[in-house]
């Protein structure tokens, strides 16, 4: 009885449209990161992106303290890198096809520093990159004070990509939003919605939008887009996520 009260009072905390109800949720109040919903990603180079860091499982990396999930970017010299931090994903654990997300996030910012929460979809091992589809609810680099949200996907068998920006001083706890349906996808920040595209039948090949899709959460250092002029002085620096619910 007190689980299903406390789902009822985390669905009306939410601007949940109508008819949906809260199928998912991370809460990050244990003491552990709850291995049933999330793993994780190992290595350097971020799959092409030319990264810095090292991805690790350490609780060094990632943690989950008063309340929220703690991904932490370190500098230091481990298996080839000069820095090292944590993605975390739901894949192969939690994936879905439409709905409302809302997680309540802290973005770190500092010279080559690179945040994010997104979404792959399930199919990436067989259908491979750009293919399966990519949803970026949020992404931010350096100091610009903007979120990024983008969709990826493939398109007469090259890449295809549209996205949008909005100003936003990152460094603050925000509430970002998805709302993923048959006609579109759109994202937003604080009830704001600043992204939208129109994937109905399938539109521009946009036919992977209609698949499940998974979560990741990541702190990149460096990389193709932020750059590689690097501020080692921040170092640690985390990123904070108080929720995340489906």
């Amino acid at each position: 009885m007190r689980s299903l009260l406390l789902l009822a009072l985390i669905a009306l905390s939410m601007a949940v449209p109508a008819g949906y109800r809260l199928v998912w949720s991370d809460e990050f109040n244990g003491n552990s990161i709850d291995r049933s919903k999330w793993t994780f990603d190992y290595g350097g180079n971020g799959w092409g992106n030319n990264e810095l860091q090292s991805y690790t499982s350490r609780g060094e990396n990632a943690y989950v303290y008063g309340g929220m999930l703690h991904i932490r970017a370190r500098k230091e010299n481990y298996e080839g890198s000069r820095y090292t931090s944590a993605r975390l994903k739901t894949k192969g654990l939690f994936e879905f096809q439409y709905g409302y997300v809302e997680a309540r996030i802290f973005l770190p910012a500092g010279s080559g520093i690179w945040p994010a929460f997104w979404m792959l979809g399930q199919n990436i091992d067989s259908a491979g990159w750009p293919a399966c589809g990519e949803i970026d609810i949020l992404e931010a680099v350096n100091y610009e004070n903007k979120v990024y949200a983008t969709c990826h996907w493939s398109s007469n068998g090259g890449h295809a990509d549209y996205g949008t920006n909005r100003g936003l001083d990152v460094a603050n706890f925000h509430t970002y939003f998805l709302n993923w349906d048959g006609y579109s996808i759109k994202i937003g920040v604080d009830g704001v919605q600043h992204y939208e595209m129109i994937i109905q039948n399938g539109v521009g090949q946009t036919g992977a939008f209609h698949k499940r899709f998974f979560f990741l959460l990541n702190v990149a250092v460096g990389g193709n887009w932020p750059g590689f002029n690097i501020d080692d002085n921040q170092f640690p620096t985390e990123m904070l996520v108080d929720y995340i619910r489906v």
